[in-house]
């Protein structure tokens, strides 16, 4: 396989793992409730001219689908960002980092919870490895302070909105909708916007300036538009299942960017506590045969011959 088609996965993937960076950068500079609704207006304002003629022409579509489009729009657009902005806070972008690997796995658990699809024989080890790395990580080291209920606000939302972004994937799964790529994601982000609106005006609406306006731009386009855009290619070339795991590079680049723009150190329970996480994750991503299913070679031996 080409190279290049790995670009766009990659791409996309060391976007999000800067846009860990801007969450860390936005604490003190900008509201979350401001950012997380401006990133989507601009988004929506730029789409806008591109997509407005399409969207009309499936208007009915539309019409039909709307709680459906509504929801994703709030779980992956809505609730997903938004979070993440609250969740910066209170902890750092390495954490973030880690924590957001996990939706590849949270997609496979939620699957089987609400897809029906069998649980994987990685799915369910993989699952007790990375929760026991995400118990190191959060317990810094120490999984037993989790007793102690010592975990940071932070971390706990960001697993929060990890899980919403897994249950975007699974619904968008469930709901089959008749709609071209960025017809469906211009739908769901006009919603994201309505959905984001009351927060921003019970405020503090934070007035956008010199300081904050780099941070709204990249939220907005490179994070929103053109991520969207390389993931949706990265799928068509090679694979949801493949793309995905190219997610599991964002600790590594989120770690390193936010060395060099935050200056966070790394302690060894991140190394500790992300390496199980992302072993866990390729668990459940390469061993996808379903629990109690015998090898195939073994089912035919016990056949016997004909």
């Amino acid at each position: 396989m080409p190279l290049l088609t790995f670009l766009p996965p990659l791409g996309a993937v060391l976007i999000w793992s800067g846009n860990m960076t801007i969450n860390q950068l936005t604490v003190g500079s900008i509201a979350p409730s401001s950012i997380a609704f401006l990133r989507w207006l601009l988004a929506l304002a730029v789409l806008t001219p591109f997509l407005a003629p399409a969207a009309w022409k499936h208007r009915a579509t539309i019409r039909r689908e709307w709680p459906k489009l509504a929801v994703l729009g709030l779980l992956g657009m809505g609730l997903w960002q938004g979070l993440a902005y609250v969740a910066a806070e209170t902890t750092s972008a390495t954490n973030m980092g880690i924590l957001a690997a996990m939706v590849p796995l949270l997609t496979v658990l939620l699957s089987a919870l609400i897809l029906r699809e069998a649980p994987s024989l990685g799915g369910t080890l993989g699952g007790v490895l990375a929760l026991i790395g995400v118990a190191v990580l959060l317990g810094h080291g120490d999984p037993l302070s989790l007793l102690e209920l010592s975990v940071a606000r932070g971390d706990v939302l960001m697993v929060v909105a990890a899980t919403c972004y897994a249950l975007y994937g699974v619904m968008l799964k469930r709901w089959p909708l008749e709609l071209p790529p960025w017809i469906l994601l211009y739908a769901q982000v006009i919603f994201a916007v309505l959905f984001l609106l009351p927060p921003w005006l019970m405020g503090p609406m934070t007035p956008v300036d010199g300081s904050n306006i780099g941070l709204i731009l990249y939220a907005g386009i490179p994070a929103s538009i053109i991520t969207t855009f390389l993931w949706m290619r990265a799928i068509r070339q090679i694979g949801a299942s493949q793309a995905s795991i190219f997610i599991n590079l964002m600790p590594v680049f989120s770690a390193l960017i936010a060395m060099a723009w935050l200056g966070e150190q790394v302690a060894f329970y991140h190394l500790t506590g992300g390496a199980l996480v992302l072993a866990g994750v390729i668990m459940a991503q390469t061993l996808t045969r379903p629990l109690g299913a015998r090898p195939a070679r073994a089912t035919r031996l016990d056949r016997g011959p004909r």
